[in-house]
């Protein structure tokens, strides 16, 4: 009997594995950015604070589409651009992905001090200014948080994916029986983006703030062990909750597509 030579095996070899790669589709990714109010420190519960991002992926079903969590703390819509994370998920970023955004908390902060250097400008519009940054040690020409939050909604829809804008979620600092929302800022102004790029918008500010509303003070500052910012488990797992919801009412969105049977009430 014949035997095969070296090349000719390794010919069939590589024309299988050829012939599996045409059949191997990569799974939709499902990006999540933000700072610690969507992630904090490492996602788990090791400090008792967890953002909303933590919980999400329970909701999809993760054989037809992998959650990524890439939100961080302490990052504005500044400095997730110039850290570099941005960059790397474009490296990934494919048509039928989704990406979802939530910045804020950290944009009002000094634009070139030297714990942080982080903030934006005020507004949507095109303002800009050159600094010094003494962390970066380098010149950088600062933007408004809507010139940022724009760029992440125009490189997502280039790369062909879906973007989703978010605006923060509410503090835990209460004003006549309500809750403080900022429809004159940063959640005004992460809708005025989305309104203008047409893409889809959830509005976690005034949704949540409703929700905390309902539950009452009390209740809602057993959430916020630590400051008026991060919320623990609980208040994360609630706040996954409403982002969920909020997704399912979202028309003609097909990242509900992916969403968990048993999860869908």
């Amino acid at each position: 009997m014949k035997t095969k030579k070296p090349f000719q095996s390794l010919t069939i070899l590589l024309a299988i594995i050829a012939m599996a790669f045409t059949f191997i589709q990569r799974k939709p990714v499902f990006y999540i950015i933000g700072d610690s109010t969507v992630k904090n420190g490492s996602g788990n519960s090791a400090n008792l604070l967890q953002g909303w991002g933590s919980f999400i992926a329970s909701y999809f079903d993760t054989t037809k589409i992998s959650v990524q969590n890439d939100a961080i703390g302490g990052r504005s819509s500044r400095t997730f651009l110039t850290d570099g994370r941005w960059d790397k998920i474009l490296l990934t970023l494919q048509k039928g992905d989704y990406v979802i955004m939530q910045f804020g908390h950290n944009d009002g902060g000094p634009l070139d001090d030297m714990a942080r250097a982080r903030g934006t400008l005020k507004g949507i519009g095109g303002d800009s200014t050159e600094i010094y940054n003494p962390i970066r040690k380098q010149k950088e020409v600062v933007h408004t948080y809507g010139w940022y939050m724009r760029k992440y909604v125009r490189d997502t829809k280039a790369a062909g994916a879906i973007p989703i804008v978010c605006s923060p979620i509410p503090r835990n600092i209460w004003k006549d029986g309500k809750v403080v929302r900022s429809p004159d800022s940063y959640s005004g102004w992460a809708k005025d983006i989305a309104v203008q790029e047409g893409v889809y918008f959830i509005d976690l500010n005034n949704i949540v703030a409703d929700k905390y509303e309902a539950l009452g003070a009390d209740k809602v500052s057993a959430f916020f062990p630590g400051d008026h910012t991060h919320t623990n488990g609980e208040g994360g797992t609630l706040n996954a909750q409403i982002v969920i919801n909020a997704i399912k009412n979202l028309k003609h969105c097909g990242l509900n597509e992916y969403l968990l049977n048993k999860r869908n009430r």
